[in-house]
């Protein structure tokens, strides 16, 4: 592939706000890649919606990102990587990279006792994809999965160290403790910005897994490979977000993420 091509961006969306971890975790680890970040905040959550809805609002996001001239896509949306994965794949001509088989590696490769659980948004876990990506990692993995529908709504209010929110996280995770799991699969992109109170309910001695990394990883790894890595000074940033943008911006910059604005987009799906 060309020089020209290498200096496209790299395109991520997600529902929400959540999958700015992973967006975090690409500039962190590429800096040198220009990046455009695409929220969904006019359909979040998606967790509660029908395959048909989040495979529609994926679709959109794609051919918009791709109109952008992006080099490659990372679905930093674990509903959609449950859901529309193959879709994307097939309607895209450009690699697509989920979030989910990342997740589901670096869970087999951090269980030292076999035992791991997954908790995600309701479609995701319906979806059983989390269960069979770990199956296909280690057949002898003893795995259990759980929808916790209301952290998305939670995170997406800032609501991270609440009381209500480590109420709800209590009452969600009651089945997994003393079940004798290692390893917690935040499968969801918001999670990972429950991580302290998630601690405080399992204990320290749960390995919280949060996909970001590895995706982050084998996102480098996958353009070395196809020699499309940008090289030269730090890359540019673009954010947009589907309805309500100066909110999407205020909660960014919590997170600690240097959005000087974010562009509004809207579209029927």
């Amino acid at each position: 592939m060309s020089k020209l091509s290498a200096e496209r961006p790299i395109g991520v969306f997600d529902s929400g706000i959540g999958g700015l971890t992973v967006f975090s975790e690409l500039a962190r680890r590429m800096p040198e890649e220009n990046l455009i970040y695409f929220g969904d905040t006019a359909h979040v959550p998606y967790g509660s919606k029908s395959k048909d809805a989040v495979t529609r609002f994926s679709l959109a996001i794609a051919r918009y990102l791709t109109s952008k001239g992006i080099k490659l896509l990372v679905v930093a949306c674990n509903t959609s990587s449950a859901l529309a994965l193959p879709e994307l794949k097939k309607a895209l001509k450009i690699p697509v990279v989920g979030v989910i088989e990342p997740g589901a590696r670096a869970a087999a490769a951090a269980t030292r006792v076999g035992r791991v659980a997954v908790i995600g948004t309701e479609a995701t876990i319906r979806s059983g994809a989390y269960v069979s990506a770990l199956k296909t990692q280690s057949p002898g993995i003893r795995a259990r999965a759980l929808s916790c529908p209301l952290f998305v709504p939670l995170v997406e209010e800032g609501w991270w160290d609440r009381r209500v929110t480590l109420d709800v996280a209590r009452e969600y995770l009651s089945p997994l403790k003393g079940s004798g799991i290692d390893a917690l699969i935040l499968g969801c992109t918001h999670y990972p910005l429950l991580k302290r109170t998630l601690t405080k309910v399992m204990g320290s001695r749960v390995k919280l897994i949060d996909s970001a990394e590895q995706t982050a990883s084998e996102t480098a790894e996958l353009l070395d490979e196809l020699k499309l890595k940008r090289s030269g000074g730090p890359g540019w940033r673009t954010f947009y977000a589907s309805d309500a943008p100066d909110r999407f911006l205020r909660i960014a910059r919590l997170l600690g993420i240097k959005a000087k604005s974010v562009k509004l987009h809207s579209f029927d799906a």
